[in-house]
């Protein structure tokens, strides 16, 4: 089995779980390495496994409990691994797959878990499977089906790469098809029937105008967007088609729901057929609640916006704040390039400790 030092540096702990291949629904190895370094390592923490997750709390009695949450599996090997290091000190690179995505992250809660026996609020530490895929196997859902208690608790921090910066909340996503409907005919008779792919000439029009909203939260602003994202139709090359789909995606600010975000987009598209094929909500900030505000503390007061939809919004659908704080930059997450500084591991961990302290 592969052994993991919990209590080295965890530039160096990270490098140990990017070496741990790990792609969703091969956890297997990596989450016997966690459970077994955490039931070693961590003997103040209680430990369960949970399928390809693995959970450990503290149970000291404290008024408030934080939750660690980051994911241990990565999307598909593309010539990154093993990891590499280049550079020295803190402004060493460490490469490879999961390295921003989020091994990183789950490098510096496992070091906090072995090295922080005594935090001022109680913590529970989640590594779970399967967040890269299909959200019906995001293993943070069998988590709150099966251990609903473990994922209770006052502020959550999913260590998901956020260049070291504390992110609040999310955006809410959905996504919808408008269809168009015609009449075939040849296209040399082409006025003997009706384009459908020329009838998206309007809803392309609205989105080209449409004017997206910015919303301040907690004094973050989070700028939604409603974008065309796939256009298909046509029968053949000389054939008037009958059909077409525009895919529009609209991403939403957490003040709105989820259903009002859908009415918006069906406002926008009135006098077309709308179906909307998938839709998860947002998380708000919640920087107000008082562990939040002292990590935004502990980080130097400075958090920002989301954008984008991560696992935050689980948490924050359960009735807590969530932020996303990890090292790296999310938009090396899932190339080939995945690369973070080794100073910002450790920085991350360093704004953790103080926090948690």
């Amino acid at each position: 089995m592969t052994s993991l030092d919990l209590r080295s540096d965890p530039a160096d702990l990270t490098a140990a779980l990017v070496d741990v291949f790990s792609v969703s629904g091969e956890e297997g190895k990596l989450a016997d390495a966690v459970q077994a370094a955490l039931a070693e390592q961590a003997p103040h923490l209680e430990v369960v496994r949970n399928g390809d997750a693995v959970l450990a709390r503290t149970n000291l009695g404290r008024g408030s409990r934080v939750i660690l949450a980051g994911h241990l599996d990565t999307v598909p090997e593309n010539s990154n691994l093993p990891s590499r290091l280049t550079g020295a000190g803190d402004d060493a690179v460490l490469h490879g797959l999961g390295s921003v995505d989020m091994k990183g992250g789950d490098a510096v809660f496992l070091h906090l878990a072995a090295t922080l026996p005594e935090p001022r609020h109680d913590v529970t530490f989640v590594f779970y499977d399967n967040e890269e895929v299909e959200a019906v196997r995001n293993g943070l859902g069998r988590i709150e089906r099966e251990l609903p208690e473990w994922l209770a608790g006052d502020l959550a921090i999913v260590g998901e790469p956020s260049n070291g910066v504390i992110e609040a909340g999310c955006q809410g996503t959905l996504r919808v098809e408008v269809r168009t409907a015609g009449a075939r005919a040849h296209t040399a008779r082409a006025w003997m029937g009706s384009n459908a792919i020329h009838a998206l000439a309007e809803p392309l029009r609205r989105l080209d105008s449409y004017s997206a909203r910015v919303v301040d939260i907690d004094g973050l602003t989070y700028r939604e967007g409603l974008q065309a994202t796939g256009i298909s139709g046509g029968v053949a090359g000389n054939v008037v088609p009958d059909a077409a789909v525009l895919t529009v995606n609209h991403r939403f600010a957490p003040d709105r729901s989820a259903e009002q975000a859908e009415a918006h987009v069906r406002e926008v598209f009135a006098g077309f057929d709308v179906t909307l094929v998938d839709m998860s909500p947002g998380a708000l900030p919640g920087l107000s609640a008082p562990a939040a505000a002292e990590l935004v503390a502990a980080a130097g007061g400075k958090a920002a916006a989301k954008l984008g939809w991560t696992d935050v919004a689980r948490f924050a659908a359960l009735g807590m704040p969530a932020v996303n704080f990890g090292p790296g930059d999310p938009t090396l997450a899932h190339t080939q390039r995945e690369n973070v500084r080794v100073g910002e591991i450790r920085e991350v961990a360093g704004v953790l400790r103080r926090f948690l302290s």
